[in-house]
C-alpha cells in the first residue's frame, strides 16, 4: 500500500484533490474512475449547498435506517434507488435499445427466485377476489423471427395490491411463475387484472416521500423478465392505460411504449375456444422484441464513446461499454 502522496494542509478548496491523490493507487482503473467521480460530485454538492453538520448527520441516520430495515424479502435500498429515478436511469444506460425493440423498466424490490416453472396456460394467481385475465404474448428478435425457449419470469400483486412476499403467512409463491416461449415464440397464462398499489411506505423511504409531499403509488402493471443465452436480458413491465397514477409513478417506471389497453377475450375471434377460457375474461396482449447481446454490446460502446465526446473527457477508453482511464482514440 503506497503512501507516496502526502496530504496537504486541508481546506475546503483542496480536500477533493487530496482525496483523489490518496485514492489514485487503486489498481482497478474502473473502480478508481468511479470513486474519483463520486467524490467529485459529493464534494461539489456539499460546497454548492453549504451542507451543515446536522444535515450530514440526518443523512447518515437516514441511510442507516434504510439498511436496517432491509431483509431477504424487502430491499429498501432498491426502493430508495427507484424513487430517486436512479434505477430506471441505470437500466437505460446499461441496456440501450435499438428502435422497434421492447424497452426496459425497473425491476422493483419484489422479484424472487422461488417462482415455480409452469406450463403455458397455467393459472399463476389464486386470489379469489381478483378479476381473471388471460395473458397472450409473443417473443421475437429484431428481425421479426420468433424466439423459442425463452425463460420468462412473470409476477404481479394480488387484488389488494400486495405481493405474496408481503404476507406474513406466505407458504409459497403466488402471483408469480416462470414460463417459456414455445416454438412459435408464444407464451400464455392466466392471471388477474393488475391494480394500483402503494410501495412499502412504513419505512425511511416512505417517510422521505411524505416530507417531499409525494404519493407512494404505482400504477397498475405486470412484471416480465426475459432470459435466453445470446440475448440481452430484458426486465420490463406493462402498464394499463388510464390508470390514475400512469403519469406520476412513484418509481418512474412508466414508458409510453409499455402502456397498453386491456381488452376482452371476445375481442379476438376464436380466442376463447383456443385457450379454453370465458369470452368475458379480460385480455392482455403484447409482442415483445428481444435484442441480441452482441447488438446491445455495440450500442453500449457507441453510447459510451458519445458520452466521452459530449463531456469532453480526455484520456478515457471504452471497455465493455464502460468508461475507464487510459488512452483513447474516440
Amino acid at each position: 500500500m503506497s503512501q507516496s502522496r502526502p496530504v496537504k494542509d486541508l481546506t475546503i478548496d483542496n480536500i477533493t484533490e487530496n482525496v483523489h491523490a490518496i485514492n489514485s493507487d487503486c489498481k482497478d482503473p474502473r473502480l478508481r474512475f468511479l470513486l474519483e467521480r463520486l467524490v467529485t460530485h459529493l464534494h461539489d454538492f456539499a460546497r454548492e449547498t453549504r451542507l451543515t453538520t446536522p444535515e450530514w448527520e440526518a443523512s447518515i441516520k437516514f441511510l442507516t435506517d434504510v439498511g436496517q430495515i432491509c431483509t431477504d424479502v424487502r430491499q429498501e435500498f432498491i426502493l430508495l434507488s427507484d424513487i430517486l429515478g436512479l434505477s430506471l436511469l441505470v437500466d437505460s444506460i446499461d441496456h440501450p435499445k435499438p428502435e422497434a425493440s421492447t424497452e426496459g423498466t425497473v425491476l422493483g424490490p419484489f422479484h424472487t427466485h422461488d417462482a415455480e416453472h409452469s406450463p403455458n396456460g397455467a393459472l399463476i394467481s389464486h386470489d379469489p377476489d381478483g378479476e381473471p385475465m388471460l395473458v397472450v404474448c409473443s417473443v421475437k428478435d429484431t428481425q421479426g423471427k420468433p424466439v423459442a425457449g425463452v425463460k420468462i419470469d412473470v409476477w404481479e400483486t394480488d387484488s389488494k395490491g400486495f405481493y405474496d412476499v408481503q404476507h406474513a403467512d406466505r407458504t409459497g409463491p403466488d402471483g408469480r411463475a416462470v414460463v417459456e416461449s414455445d416454438e412459435a415464440g408464444m407464451f400464455f397464462f392466466q392471471a388477474i387484472v393488475p391494480v394500483p398499489y402503494p410501495i412499502p411506505n412504513d419505512g425511511p423511504v416512505g417517510r422521505l416521500l411524505g416530507v417531499l409531499n409525494r404519493h407512494p403509488y404505482r400504477p397498475s402493471h405486470f412484471h416480465f423478465m426475459f432470459d435466453k443465452p445470446g440475448f440481452d436480458r430484458l426486465i420490463t413491465a406493462l402498464y394499463l392505460r388510464g390508470d390514475p397514477y400512469e403519469r406520476s409513478d412513484a418509481v418512474f417506471g412508466v414508458k409510453e411504449s409499455l402502456v397498453v389497453d386491456l381488452g376482452t377475450v371476445s375481442d379476438v375471434d376464436g380466442l376463447s375456444e383456443r385457450y379454453g377460457v370465458s369470452p368475458s375474461m379480460r385480455l392482455l396482449q403484447y409482442d415483445f422484441v428481444l435484442v441480441g447481446e452482441e447488438e446491445v454490446g455495440k450500442l453500449r460502446d457507441e453510447k459510451a464513446r458519445e458520452a466521452i465526446r459530449k463531456q469532453g473527457m480526455k484520456g478515457m477508453s471504452v471497455v465493455n461499454g464502460t468508461l475507464v482511464p487510459g488512452d483513447s482514440s474516440q
